[in-house]
Parts: C-alpha cells; sequence; structure tokens
C-alpha cells in the first residue's frame, strides 16, 4: 500500500504536495486518524503520513528521509534505524520503548521518548484494580452469581470459609520497580493502611523516603516479606525473566501477585508452577509473555487468576493526552527543542549541537 498523508481532520488524500516535514508512521490501526496529535503540527505546516508494510525492507523503503518514525504495528528493528540518516526522533505510543532498539537509536543520534506521565494514575488504579479482585475472588463471585451458584458460594464462606479471603488492610505491600506508576500504587497502599516495600537499583535512597515506602536491597527479601508484590518492570534486554522461580519459592505464605508492566519481565511458567502448587494463592495479570496468549495458556483456566488484556493504561481522558502529548514531542523536535519523555537523554547535548531548528 502506498505511503499517504493525514491532515489534521483525519481524512486520507494521495500525497500531492511535498511537506516540510517528514512524519510517518508504520502500521498503525486502519481506524487511525492522528486528528489529536496533528493539533500541534498543523501550525508547523507538518502532515502526517501513514505507510503499511510488512518486512524491514520495505520499512527502510518507507521511511527514507523521514525526520520523525513512529513504529505502531511493528518492532523498530536495529536494521531499520540504521538506515534513518534524517530521522531526528522515535516516540513511543506508550510507556514502554521495548518495541523500539533504543540502543541503536542511541547510537544513531536519534531521540527516543515515551508517553511518560499521561496514564500513570490509570495503570495505578488498574493494579489495585487487579489486586482487589484477586484478593476478594471477584471473578468467582461474579460467576457464582451469573451461573446460578449463588448458594453455592455463601457455602464456599459460611459458616466455615473454605476459599481464601485475605484482608487488604493492613497487609504488607511489594513493589518491583519504584517509577512514577510505582508511587501512585504506593499511595493507594498508604490509604489502605498498608506497610509498603520497594525494589529499584536505580532509584536514589530519597525517592523511597519521600513516598514513605522501605527500600529494599534483595528482591528475594521483599517476596519473603509482602503479602502482596505489584511488578511494574519496564521490559529491557536485563529485565526479561527478572522475576523467577527462586523468588516465588522464597514468598510469604498466600502471597498474591499482581503484573501490570510487562509480560516478559516475568517467568509464566515459573509463576503458573507457583499458583499450582499453592505458593503463590492468586494473580492479577494486566500482561502476559505471549500477547494474546495460546489458548492452552494454564492461565486461562485457573480459577485464581485475573485477567485483562493489556489495556490498564486506557481511560477516556488517558486516550486522548497521549495522543496530544506525542504530537508536542514531535512540534518540539521540529522546532528544535528537547521535548520532555526523552528515554536516552545521554545524547540530548550531542543532539541538540548537531540538530538544526527547523523553519
Amino acid at each position: 500500500m502506498p505511503t499517504v498523508a493525514i491532515d489534521h481532520h483525519g481524512d486520507r488524500t494521495a500525497k500531492e504536495e511535498t511537506v516540510p516535514h517528514r512524519i510517518v508512521v508504520l502500521n498503525p490501526p486502519p481506524e487511525a486518524s492522528f486528528q489529536y496529535e496533528s493539533e500541534a503540527l498543523v501550525p508547523l505546516g507538518a502532515r502526517i503520513e501513514v505507510a503499511r508494510v510488512a518486512t524491514d525492507n520495505e520499512a527502510i523503503a518507507s521511511v527514507r528521509s523521514a525526520e520523525i518514525v513512529i513504529p505502531m504495528g511493528m518492532r523498530l528493528t536495529a536494521a531499520v534505524i540504521a538506515s534513518l540518516d534524517d530521522c531526528r526522533l522515535i516516540p513511543s505510543g506508550g510507556i514502554g520503548v521495548d518495541h523500539i532498539d533504543v540502543e541503536a537509536a542511541t547510537a544513531k543520534g536519534i531521540l527516543v521518548t515515551n508517553m511518560y506521565d499521561t496514564f500513570v494514575e490509570e495503570v495505578a488504579n488498574h493494579a489495585w484494580m487487579l489486586l482487589l479482585m484477586a484478593a476478594r475472588s471477584g471473578v468467582w463471585l461474579h460467576e457464582s452469581v451469573v451461573n446460578n451458584r449463588w448458594r453455592e458460594a455463601i457455602g464456599e464462606l459460611f459458616p466455615i470459609q473454605r476459599r481464601p479471603m485475605p484482608r487488604v488492610t493492613g497487609q504488607t505491600l511489594g513493589l518491583i520497580s519504584f517509577g512514577r506508576i510505582s508511587r501512585a500504587v504506593a499511595r493507594r497502599g498508604h490509604a489502605f493502611g498498608m506497610t509498603v516495600l520497594g525494589f529499584d537499583p536505580f532509584v536514589p535512597d530519597a525517592a523511597f523516603a519521600e513516598n514513605g515506602v522501605e527500600r529494599i536491597a534483595d528482591l528475594h527479601d521483599l517476596f519473603a516479606r509482602s503479602d502482596f508484590v505489584s511488578c511494574h518492570l519496564p521490559l529491557t534486554p536485563t529485565t526479561h525473566h527478572y522475576v523467577q522461580a527462586s523468588h516465588f519459592a522464597r514468598s510469604r505464605k498466600g502471597l498474591i501477585f499482581i503484573s501490570t508492566g510487562r509480560g516478559k519481565v516475568i517467568d509464566e511458567a515459573a509463576l503458573i508452577a507457583a499458583l499450582r502448587s499453592g505458593t503463590v494463592a492468586a494473580a492479577g495479570l494486566d500482561v502476559l509473555e505471549e500477547e494474546p496468549p495460546a489458548a492452552d495458556n494454564p492461565l486461562l483456566s485457573m480459577p485464581n487468576v485475573t485477567l485483562s488484556p493489556h489495556m490498564a493504561s486506557v481511560s477516556d481522558v488517558s486516550s486522548v493526552e497521549r495522543r496530544r502529548l506525542m504530537g508536542r514531542q514531535i512540534a518540539d523536535v521540529l522546532r528544535g527543542t528537547v521535548p520532555v519523555g526523552v528515554v536516552n537523554p545521554s545524547i540530548v547535548e550531542a543532539w541538540r549541537e548537531r540538530r538544526p531548528v527547523a523553519p
């Protein structure tokens, strides 16, 4: 399919004129209009182009001479990035940047940005929803009602409780990674009267102290001391399967595990084994190793697992604001200004010196 331009109303038209800046989006959803992204771009005379590609070679041909490349429906590999001689920015549509080879972009002198703060509260709320659903057996209770098992459910809980139903208030919450989202989850934990622990080797002590969170130096100790563990790790070459069987083996009895970061940071087979053995009592997961999961993934049939389809960041507000933020990031770069949300800040000064201000 040929590259097309999209005006700020979202109408696709054949590309008939040369625009001052090439902004190319690779494989966006068919319904994408870029209305909100374009709000900051129209004053610059910039328009967004769409390219449908299936291979790296097709991507290389489509993004040649582009100043901005936005990968949506594909991973932007080192091979494609190596061809970007005119590119100044690769923005991610979310917090995660694992679909972009950031190391290759950094070596090429290209800034990479993420939507660093537009849906912090949404993800924190979703993590908390999963925590409460897992702790209070929310899915099981719902199914008991809609499947005419009302009295059966009551029989499981009264007069002798046969199903775990831990109290959340006053328990201990452990957080893996301690960025913006984890800090928002910590605030909610404090509101429930919880003791909050955090693990993150890259965050200064002051950040933990300012948020009333006890810093834990060893991840095994965090599992051993926590009633609930919420994982917010990004996926990088060093965090793949970062949470392993040895961590679950150290878990406090009745642990409930929550994950809203990236599925591949968890050894999913180890989590499944821990759930089967009872080492982990329940889990609430917005992310999985394979998305969507295979039909035979055991997590799909486990009664002590609550799942959602990688949508923790979604809300009526965040879905618009993330798009506006991307537009502002692009506009800043076209003006020669360093945008917010840069994830490879080590090259900012060199980028600033050699990148001309756009007309």
